[in-house]
């Protein structure tokens, strides 16, 4: 039950939701706390929010109020790798990582918890690599007072999600990598595959153990492939010869190596010449020259999910086509861009 009281007469009396406060370029914030305890020199104050009524608020049964609301929805939300902020800022509580990883969303669920219409959940989008104290979620009740049920069902849609906001730690992989090309191979350019690919995978918290350059042949391409594991590379990664050339054959290569469940080819760009596939347990990607040119690939979206030990095949690749198209920006901003989203 809600009854109102005109401002000018509401001194003494507690507030029973936080107020916001906007000053545009400058500040967006709480200007006062949910309980604050309504003094004469709050009164100019308010009116200049635009307040010109307080609500008297008395709760039925049967009814929640938003901040208790967003403690129950926050909770049923977070998944492993995840964390609440401390309490509900304006209504609202956000979830956070916990530890650097792969953001995962179920998104059914999160449509269907969303669907409810009282309450809401917005994420960043799923496969986004987050770091640790990254907001990556947030949570709360529309309305001031709702009703219990809708809550409850919320709640419950959130929890059967297993989980439905989730930050996937990465595996720590040494990685071996293999530069084909009789280019390099034969010294007549310098490579400049290692150092990219090196500098990627430190930053997802991996190691290169060895690094083999190989000519645009079969055999040497797939030996160099088996050396590597034996040296205990638990990832592999080829560079060069996945395009439609007569001397790239570093996918026959992989093929001769003992790969299985290879998929060639993506709806990405740049990328669209990529490969996936494993050598028993061993992931194996193949990745095309336009690694070397650009910033961003699909190797980038692709490595963060292999190291959270998803297997990528045919219909993973599928998906990938929405969202699948680099913008070339001068200034890279990926993750923060609608690149893999």
């Amino acid at each position: 039950m809600k009854k109102t009281v005109p401002v000018d007469d509401a001194v003494g009396m507690v507030l029973p939701h936080d107020i916001t406060e906007i000053v545009k370029d400058e500040f967006k914030g709480r200007a006062f706390k949910k309980g604050h305890i309504i003094r004469e020199q709050d009164i100019e104050h308010l009116k200049r929010l635009g307040k010109e009524h307080i609500y008297v608020l008395k709760l039925g049964p049967d009814e929640i109020h938003e901040n208790e609301a967003a403690e129950i929805l926050a909770t049923a939300l977070s998944g492993p790798g995840s964390v609440l902020s401390s309490e509900p800022v304006e209504g609202k509580i956000a979830i956070l990582a916990e530890r650097d990883g792969l953001l995962k969303i179920n998104e059914e669920a999160l449509y269907r918890f969303n669907l409810l219409g009282e309450v809401m959940c917005a994420t960043l989008q799923t496969n986004t690599p987050v770091k640790k104290g990254e907001n990556i979620a947030a949570t709360r009740l529309i309305p001031l007072v709702s009703e219990r049920d809708i809550v409850l069902e919320a709640a419950q849609i959130a929890s059967h999600a297993s989980p439905l906001v989730e930050v996937k730690e990465l595996r720590k992989a040494r990685a071996g990598l293999i530069i084909t090309g009789n280019e390099v191979f034969h010294g007549r350019i310098k490579d400049k595959f290692e150092k990219v690919l090196r500098e990627k995978l430190v930053e997802l918290g991996s190691e290169v153990i060895s690094v083999t350059f190989a000519p645009d042949d079969i055999d040497i391409i797939a030996e160099a492939i088996t050396n590597s594991i034996n040296a205990g590379a638990d990832l592999i990664i080829t560079s060069g010869g996945m395009s439609v050339d007569p001397d790239d054959v570093t996918r026959t290569g992989i093929e001769k190596a003992g790969a299985t469940n290879c998929y060639y080819g993506t709806p990405v760009l740049p990328g669209a010449m990529f490969l996936s596939g494993r050598i028993g347990d061993i992931p194996v990607l193949g990745l095309p020259a336009c690694g070397m040119f650009h910033n961003i690939t699909v190797f980038d979206l692709i490595l963060p999910r292999i190291l959270t030990g998803e297997q990528i095949g045919r219909e993973e690749f599928a998906k990938m086509g929405h969202g699948g198209l680099c913008r070339n920006c001068k200034r890279c901003q990926y993750p923060v861009c609608s690149f893999g989203k």
